[in-house]
């Protein structure tokens, strides 16, 4: 328990000391140190920890759930001042109903619940450590370096507020950290909603219009899942008897009767969290955040704590088909769209964006089937796209700090402008989409737990999903191979700090994909023998590390010849299939005698795929099916 209490907290007085300290060098040895501590801890509590079922520990203080109400009226305190300042009514409305919730909840009733195991771990839970621990310190590290950058670019006058910033990603992780091991599910509120707070304070870093309205999206969508929540400790309180999360799964496979409301009720918070559709918008609009917010909300934290929930809650989805349907109609077809709207996009973070949300929605219809091969396949759904979208997110922010551009048809010839980050990002890619990456082996897996469900809806629709997904996947990677000319390599000035962070997200995804089999023998599966009591791997372990040997392969190829000088390499012309006028610009003589230029530019469809066309469709569609989810609870109808 010593261990959980210093995880927690030791990130909260990083953040404190963060938001204090004004020098910038003594800053970004907090930054270093306090990541390195955080990493080293996780690694050392999940490794010495390997295996383990479900081990609570007994702590529970009555001071300590007041402090989380006085943490939840500071919070609806700093919203309401936000929404004054910048005049959004909902904001504040929906504020205040929470806040009334919490405050009834806490005073109104004398529920006299005691939760004696409040902490707790499993094998899900260190995968998660490994997750913010690792992946979210190094994206901290990142961005030492990077907000540099940011602050030269700021108009001149311009307050330096790094300090806000830093100190808020450091309490991101602890508050992630509370998440992942409160069994009292009041703590898991309050971490649950300090992720939304900070949250919106990123996004609207920069306080330029565009980023307001973007943070005041969030923090709308989230607090209605934070209502969401509210709702679900009511019913826990009033039906099932209990705040403890581990007894609330137990009672809810039971006797699903009683639990029906209050799984909707969560199930519809973890899906605002993990920006399911209708509630993509929130994720799309942290866009506007520095590079390091949105690899921290999308890939270590914040989506990732919806879709823990949601996974977590997979084994009453087993016994309860109401919301069960719910989150896997909601994932699949947010996963479909979301998938083709990619193909549209050119932005490269806005392609990352979608692609976020896509994957999440197929790690909620994973979790909504419920079965131990689907959650099998979504805990590795979850663990990949972390890895590689964290990679991914920061090459891209380096990207444009040094070509000045985050559009994929400005990567021309960048892997002769920044080899090194070239060959970062196409691993990144690669192991989104490609055999034998583990991203591809966890959707196989999710594909045969499909299967054996008899989803044949969903095997459809990860089929064309997939589809999408190389389509959108393979145009970034063409045009990052390509090399024709001989411009100037302007990596030579990329941060140190960077360059540590993006090698470790390479190595992190390396190791992870090579290491599959293992991963999934000392972690993975002690999670599904422990909740389930069989097997839930559904491809051979032999298959695993074949894929595995095959993916060291391409790695080594890709790397071979990465640190070698080029003075000494033969330099030719380009060869244009012509007469060549300007290397340089690769202009060559056209059949009429003049000049043109060759370029590549990749197909977008946007008549066919644009936001416009296709957005209202999964809006409308996961908005009614929702709304009929709770009715149907309500109601008593299908709930068994």
């Amino acid at each position: 328990m010593a261990f959980i209490g210093f995880l927690i907290l030791f990130p909260l007085l990083a953040a404190v000391a963060l938001f204090c300290v004004r020098n910038n060098e003594a800053r970004n040895v907090i930054v270093v140190a306090s990541a390195a501590v955080i990493a080293v801890a996780s690694v050392i509590f999940v490794v010495s920890n390997l295996g383990a079922g479900f081990t609570p520990f007994e702590f529970s203080s009555e001071a300590l759930d007041f402090v989380c109400t006085g943490i939840s009226t500071a919070i609806v305190a700093i919203i309401l001042a936000f929404s004054w300042k910048y005049k959004n009514v909902l904001a504040a409305v929906l504020a205040c109903v929470q806040l009334v919730a919490v405050l009834a909840l806490e005073f109104a009733f004398p529920l006299e619940i005691e939760v004696p195991y409040g902490l707790y771990f499993d094998s899900l839970s260190l995968l998660m450590t490994f997750i913010i621990g690792v992946v979210g310190s190094g994206i901290c590290v990142y961005a030492i370096g990077y907000m540099e950058d940011f602050q030269t670019h700021q108009p001149e006058g311009e307050a330096d507020r790094r300090p806000l910033f830093f100190g808020l990603m450091f309490l991101f992780l602890s508050a992630m950290f509370v998440i992942v091991f409160s069994n009292n599910m009041e703590w898991l509120f309050t971490g649950w909603e300090i992720t939304t707070l900070c949250s919106f304070l990123l996004i609207g870093f920069t306080r330029t219009p565009e980023a307001i309205t973007n943070a005041f999206r969030q923090i709308v969508m989230n607090l209605a899942g934070g209502i969401g929540f509210v709702v679900a400790l009511y019913c826990c309180a009033f039906m099932v008897g209990t705040f403890s999360f581990y007894d609330f799964l137990v009672i809810g496979c039971q006797n699903p009767a009683i639990a029906a409301a209050a799984v909707t009720a969560l199930a519809f918070a973890g899906i605002t969290k993990a920006a399911q559709m209708p509630f993509h918008t929130w994720l799309l609009g942290a866009m506007v955040a520095p590079t390091p917010t949105s690899a921290l909300l999308h890939s270590s934290t914040m989506v990732k704590a919806g879709v823990f929930l949601l996974v977590k809650l997979a084994p009453i989805f087993m016994v309860c088909p109401v919301p069960s349907l719910m989150v896997i109609m909601v994932g699949a077809i947010t996963f479909l769209l979301c998938s083709f709207m990619a193909i549209s996009q050119s932005n490269a973070k806005r392609v990352l964006a979608y692609s976020t949300i896509a994957n999440l929605g197929l790690v909620t219809a994973c979790a909504g089937v419920g079965s131990p091969e689907a959650v099998w396949a979504a805990c590795f759904l979850i663990l990949f796209h972390a890895l590689a979208k964290s990679l991914l997110f920061l090459c891209v922010g380096t990207a444009e700090h040094h070509i000045g551009s985050r559009d994929i048809e400005d990567m021309d010839l960048l892997f002769e402008r920044m080899p090194r980050l070239a060959r970062f990002m196409m691993v990144g890619i690669m192991g989104m989409f490609i055999a034998p990456f583990g991203m591809l082996i966890a959707k196989w897996g999710a594909l045969v737990s499909f299967a054996q469900a008899d989803q044949v809806a969903l095997i459809l629709i990860l089929g064309f999903g997939s589809a999408a997904t190389f389509m959108f996947w393979a145009k970034w990677l063409g045009k990052l191979a390509g090399i024709a000319g001989q411009p100037e390599n302007v990596e030579l000035t990329v941060h140190k700090s960077e360059w540590a962070s993006l090698l470790l997200m390479v190595v992190l995804l390396i190791c992870g994909c090579v290491a599959l089999p293992l991963i999934s023998a000392v972690s993975v599966e002690p999670y599904i023998v422990s909740v389930f009591g069989v097997l839930g791997q559904d491809i051979s372990t032999d298959n695993l590390w074949l894929a595995a040997i095959c993916a060291a392969v391409v790695f080594i190829a890709l790397f071979a010849g990465a640190g070698r000088s080029n003075s000494k390499q033969k330099k030719v012309p380009v060869y244009l299939a012509g007469v060549s006028r300007n290397d340089d610009t690769r202009a060559f003589q056209n059949a009429l005698s003049g000049s043109s230029e060759a370029v590549t530019r990749n197909w977008y469809l946007e008549a066919v795929f644009g936001e416009k066309r296709i957005a209202p469709i999964g809006t409308v569609f996961n908005s009614v099916l929702m709304a009929a989810a709770f009715i149907m609870v309500l109601l008593g109808v299908g709930v068994m």
